[in-house]
């Protein structure tokens, strides 16, 4: 059986993470890497200039799109899109139904079909939404994420002028995950639930620049305007040596009564060492189904609510209900 033709576009942590699980993954192939730096020595390659991406065309089957929801994947995706099946992590969950209605109009003109918000959060944990509240209609669900560092946030960081690197670290608020995991039903805030505590590295360090910058993260829509927000301004150094780990982690808790108005708490957990590579193992999974699926003449676009979980596995229908069911 043909194997499935992969090609990176991007090669950050999420990048790296792909490329190993590519490797990992007996049914693909990886074709390419591309990235703005070409010629960089990866784990398998050298990575190929991302201006020649439509030189491989026909030679792709999923193009994994691995740059930021910030600035890259709004451009990015769109594009790529007319010429290659592709598959992103886009995870600003405001604007996914404009971003998946764009996509859709773009991979039914162009007959391609993309994938969208493929990961953690947006990704399996929506899934878990959606099955907790088809179970127990009569209730509310809480999402929380962290302890841990937010791959998207610490991008749009880093996007802002002067910024040298940045981490930044999504907290859970014990008070409104103590009250959820109790089977209370409560309204909270944005700011009653998480806390963002950032480090940023300037390039110049000065008064000025952290009053500047300090205001561009706390007013940024989308990321931090409706949080509290910590912000610590640290060395290079120090960035390296105490916050060079990617740790995550998130809970999805749905409380609800049955028709007796007996209370149940449905939950899930993960705990993550690596947030790239678990994202990373996701992207991939899920480029299988996205492969099947538009050789069976799915065009336009998806989210992963849309995939049957059948068409993750590299297992057999058969397998599966032997194995799993």
């Amino acid at each position: 059986m043909a194997k499935i033709r992969i090609g990176i576009y991007g090669y950050g942590n999420i990048g790296k993470g792909v490329e190993l699980a590519v490797v990992n993954s007996s049914d693909m192939e990886l074709v390419g890497i591309f990235s703005r730096r070409e010629n960089i020595s990866t784990l398998t390659k050298k990575t190929i200039s991302s201006t020649k991406i439509k030189e491989y065309k026909d030679k792709i089957d999923v193009l994994i799109l691995c740059g930021g929801s910030a600035t890259d994947l709004p451009l990015q995706g769109p594009e790529l899109l007319k010429d290659f099946n592709t598959l992103d992590s886009f995870d600003t969950h405001a604007k996914i139904p404009e971003y998946f209605s764009q996509m859709d109009k773009i991979g039914k003109t162009s007959n391609t079909l993309g994938l969208i918000s493929v990961g953690w959060d947006p990704g399996i944990l929506s899934i878990a939404r959606v099955l907790f509240q088809s179970i127990l209609p009569n209730g509310k669900d809480y999402t929380f994420w962290g302890k841990g560092v937010s791959q998207g946030h610490s991008d749009a960081i880093r996007r802002i002028k002067g910024v040298v690197d940045a981490r930044q670290y999504t907290v859970p608020l014990d008070d409104a995950l103590n009250s959820v995991r109790k089977g209370e039903t409560k309204d909270f805030s944005a700011r009653e639930k998480h806390l963002r505590e950032c480090f940023v590295v300037l390039e110049k360090d000065t008064e000025a620049e952290r009053k500047r910058v300090d205001k561009e993260i706390r007013t940024m829509p989308n990321y931090f305007s409706d949080y509290d927000v910590i912000i610590h301004f640290i060395s290079l150094e120090e960035l390296k040596e105490k916050h060079n780990t990617l740790p995550h982690a998130g809970f999805v808790i749905r409380s609800g009564n049955t028709y007796s108005k007996n209370s149940h708490v449905l939950e899930l957990n993960v705990k993550l060492d690596s947030n790239p590579e678990f994202t990373s193992s996701i992207m991939v999974a899920y480029a299988r189904a996205l492969y099947r699926m538009h050789q069976e003449g799915v065009t336009g676009a998806l989210s992963v609510l849309d995939i049957p979980l059948s068409k993750l596995s590299s297992f057999s229908s058969e397998e599966l209900r032997s194995k799993m069911l």
